[in-house]
C-alpha cells in the first residue's frame, strides 16, 4: 500500500443543530438571537451590501471583447529594418539579435511605417500588405513562414525513476 492509496475518512460526525441544549446548538440552533439571518428564509441574496450601491453596480458596465487565447505578435517597423546591411536575410534570429524583438521564437510581424531603401530576404510570422508592397518597391521579398510553438517545460522535463517505472 502507498500513502496515494491511502482512503481518508473523516471522522467527524455531522452538525445536528436544534437537537437540545446538550448539544451545544439547541434553542438558537447556531443562528444567534433575532435579526434577519435568525429567520426562517432569512438572509440577503448575493452581493447584497446592506442598502449601499453594490460593487457590481459602481464598476463601469464591460464592453468590447477579448479573446481567451489571443495571438500575440512582436512588431517590427520597415524603418528598423535599414540598420541590417543590403542583402541581408533578415530572420527571427537576426531581428533578436540586432535588439527589434525579445524573443526570437515568438511570433513577429513586419508592419509599413517608415521607409526602405535597401534590398532584403525577410522571414517572418507575418507581414501587412502595405509592408510587402514596401519591401519589394525596394527590391526585396518577403516570406511568411510558418510559426512552430516550441514544445513547453513540462512536456520536456525528464521523468523521475518512480515515474518511469509505473
Amino acid at each position: 500500500m502507498k500513502i496515494h492509496e491511502l482512503k481518508l475518512e473523516s471522522a467527524k460526525d455531522k452538525k445536528r443543530v436544534g437537537r437540545g441544549i446538550g448539544s451545544g446548538y439547541g434553542k438558537t440552533a447556531g443562528r444567534g438571537t433575532k435579526g434577519q439571518n435568525a429567520r426562517t428564509g432569512g438572509g440577503v441574496r448575493p452581493g447584497f451590501e446592506g442598502g449601499q450601491n453594490p460593487l457590481a453596480k459602481r464598476l463601469p458596465k464591460k464592453r468590447g471583447f477579448s479573446a481567451i487565447n489571443p495571438t500575440v505578435y512582436q512588431v517590427v517597423n520597415v524603418s528598423a529594418l535599414e540598420r541590417f546591411k543590403a542583402g541581408a536575410v533578415v530572420d527571427a534570429a537576426a531581428l533578436a539579435a540586432a535588439g527589434l524583438v525579445k524573443k526570437a521564437d515568438q511570433r513577429i510581424k513586419l508592419l509599413s511605417r517608415g521607409e526602405l531603401t535597401k534590398k532584403f530576404t525577410i522571414k517572418v510570422t507575418a507581414a501587412s500588405a502595405a509592408a510587402v508592397k514596401a519591401v519589394e518597391a525596394a527590391g526585396g521579398t518577403v516570406e511568411v513562414v510558418k510559426f512552430v510553438a516550441a514544445p513547453s517545460k513540462k512536456a520536456t522535463r525528464p521523468k523521475t525513476e518512480e515515474q518511469a517505472t509505473t
